[in-house]
């Protein structure tokens, strides 16, 4: 009976001892004592970054006239797998691109089989819609069957479109937008509307009885008063 108890008693700690190495080796092996993450992870998604949380940066028609036709030229070595950009040049996975700005969105060449997602789209290839779609098709026409990602960069989409405009033509460039412009003309549209209006000294003469008078309120001299004022004079 006592062999019994000793040999139940041998296996609970022998099966203990077990337990407790596995624990140890399993630890070691799935680094679970270790916090620290990983150097590196699985696999990372490529994406264009936030909604909402992209630097808004210099204003469009500031990078396009800051940018360069040939650069853009560089850029679009990316689109040439679909399109063609010479004059008359054939269609492919997608449209030719030859004049393509200023033209209707989804209209541009004839007998191209656009998706519905683009020939309803409405409006032209303005260079505010070009500039969206270059930065993700997708977000611009939900639906569209051109499986290209975007150009996350606003001066590689600039020069693009420069590149695109020099192929073809197109609407004129917007003009550039001076720092402070907004905030200049419209402290020089104050005073132009309202010569009179605000504090300052006017150069000149100095106001006569009559003049002050008449500056000092709403009421304008009556035509006797100014006759007398001029025979005066």
């Amino acid at each position: 009976m006592k062999d019994d108890r000793n040999t139940a008693f041998g296996w609970i700690l022998f099966s203990g001892i077990i337990a407790l190495g596995a624990t140890s080796i399993s630890s070691h092996y799935f680094g679970a004592d270790d916090p620290e993450s990983p150097e590196e992870p699985g696999y990372f998604i490529e994406g264009g970054g936030e909604e909402g949380g992209e630097d808004s940066g210099p204003p469009l028609a500031n990078l396009l006239a800051a940018g360069s036709a040939s650069a853009g030229e560089g850029v679009f070595a990316k689109c040439t797998a679909c399109h063609t950009i010479n004059q008359g040049g054939a269609n492919g996975i997608g449209p030719n691109l030859y004049g393509v700005m200023g033209t209707g969105i989804g209209q541009h060449a004839a007998g191209f089989a656009y998706s519905s997602a683009l020939s309803g789209h409405g409006g032209e290839w303005n260079f505010e819609n070009m500039d969206a779609w270059l930065a993700s098709p997708r977000a611009f026409a939900s639906g569209t069957k051109m499986s290209f990602a975007g150009l996350s960069n606003p001066e590689d989409r600039a020069n693009v479109i420069l590149y695109l405009l020099e192929n073809g033509g197109g609407p004129p460039l917007p003009e550039p937008v001076a720092e402070g412009e907004e905030t200049e003309e419209g402290a020089e549209g104050a005073d132009s509307d309202f010569p009179g209006e605000g504090p300052g000294a006017v150069e000149g003469a100095e106001a006569g009885e009559p003049e002050s008078a008449g500056a000092m309120s709403d009421d304008q001299p009556v035509p006797e008063q100014v006759s007398a004022t001029v025979s005066e004079d």
